[in-house]
């Protein structure tokens, strides 16, 4: 059953990566060229997944890359040369992709980053299309030079939003559902805890949000906190549309990127 789910959430995201590629730039195009070279490889991989998602995962357990990493001081020129990798998908800017689902990394903590990376490294957070280019990385120091280049990104102006007719009323219904249940991890304003690995998620994309939710949810990516699990098989699918609508309505605290002639025409 997890095999077919995964399958079935790689066509998925295939299938929005080609319904967008008509107005994506060359880096954009780039990255879907990667991703669907990813995407040949999950039926090789998909058994993997039946291992990942087992019920022995410790949250935040001292073990892979990420423990040495964290004792590093990044270098910024080393990690802006290993991210011209992820660049021809997260952009040279880190500010992703929203139709295509793929995450801002600008402004997100480095411990965070650190994090997800050594789990991707050590098998423990499943997902294919990262897998190959996190696994070329040549270990701790990579991945705290990695993350302290990411931490001098500036943070973008625009990011992918709920757009639907009723925004409104579904930010005011995420913002009840995010104080009561988010709240307590990932702060009042979103900026999320990097001693304790909680990400930034106000100001995230919308898409990408509703997605991890559903992952976190089904298993899927199984190297989130269990607590975080529990609370969101409770929520319904007009939940996770809300509050997902309400956290990527936040600013992300930290340094601006300037502001352009395009950008004041957004």
């Amino acid at each position: 059953m997890k095999t077919i789910l995964t399958l079935a959430l790689s066509l998925s995201v295939a299938s929005s990566i080609a319904s967008g590629a008509a107005t994506v730039d060359k880096a954009d195009r780039f990255c879907i060229t990667q991703y669907n070279q990813c995407l040949a490889a999950v039926a090789a991989t998909a058994a993997k997944a039946e291992v990942i998602t087992s019920t022995d995962y410790v949250w935040n357990a001292k073990d892979g890359d990420k423990v040495a990493a964290l004792k590093l001081k990044g270098d910024i020129a080393r990690g802006r040369k290993s991210y011209e990798i992820c660049a021809a998908c997260h952009l040279p800017s880190g500010s992703g992709v929203s139709n295509i689902r793929l995450p801002q990394l600008a402004g997100q903590h480095a411990s965070v980053m650190i994090k997800q990376l050594s789990d991707i490294r050590a098998g423990i957070r499943y997902t294919p299309t990262m897998e190959p280019f996190a696994k070329t990385r040549k270990g701790p120091q990579e991945l705290a030079d990695l993350a302290a280049y990411i931490e001098t990104l500036c943070i973008p102006h625009e990011h992918g939003r709920y757009e639907g007719a009723d925004a409104d009323q579904r930010i005011a219904e995420g913002k009840v559902i995010y104080i009561d249940k988010c709240k307590i991890c990932h702060g009042a304003d979103g900026d999320g805890d990097k001693t304790q690995f909680y990400p930034v998620i106000a100001g995230q994309h919308y898409q990408y949000l509703v997605r991890q939710l559903i992952e976190i949810r089904d298993g899927i990516r199984h190297n989130a906190d269990p607590d975080m699990v529990k609370a969101l098989k409770k929520f319904s699918d007009s939940d996770r549309v809300a509050v997902s609508a309400y956290m990527a309505s936040l600013s992300m605290a930290g340094r601006m990127c300037p502001v352009t002639a395009d950008s004041k025409k957004k």
